[in-house]
């Protein structure tokens, strides 16, 4: 079995000292999660992370390392996939622009509309355990 190695983002912003979370719709299906995608060659999963971020919202972030959460999950077509989370703060003011051939749609939720919105309980748990994180 290939095992697929991705690199993602919880994406948030502070409003009135609560977080919002940025969430994508994907183009091609009905999928709403955070930003992730491939490793590239030599890089790291914080490298990864940071470059798919960019490519899907075109924010530039600054990883939180003090979180960090992997997501294993075998995929539809066989293949395991390993993803390593880290959460990320924009300014309240942060301006996406989605990657249109990718990213559908997008969204800042807070942390029940979120949890509502996001298409896998793996990212519901990841999420839980981001805001959990975040708010103590």
């Amino acid at each position: 079995m290939k095992t697929e190695l991705d690199g993602g983002a919880i994406v948030y912003r502070m409003v009135a000292g609560t977080p919002e979370y940025l969430l994508l719709k994907s183009a091609t299906s009905d999928f709403w999660g955070f930003p992730k995608g491939h490793l590239e060659g030599s890089e790291s999963y914080e490298d990864a992370a940071i470059r798919e971020t960019k490519e899907e919202t075109n924010l530039a972030i600054k990883l939180d390392l003090n979180f960090d959460h992997n997501l294993d999950y075998d995929m539809n077509n066989g293949h395991h996939k390993t993803v390593k989370f880290f959460a990320a703060r924009v300014p309240e003011d942060a301006i996406v622009t989605r990657q249109v051939a990718e990213i559908s749609n997008y969204g800042w939720f807070d942390f029940e509309r979120a949890r509502k919105q996001l298409t896998f309980d793996n990212l519901k748990a990841l999420l839980d355990a981001a805001n959990q994180y975040l708010t103590n």
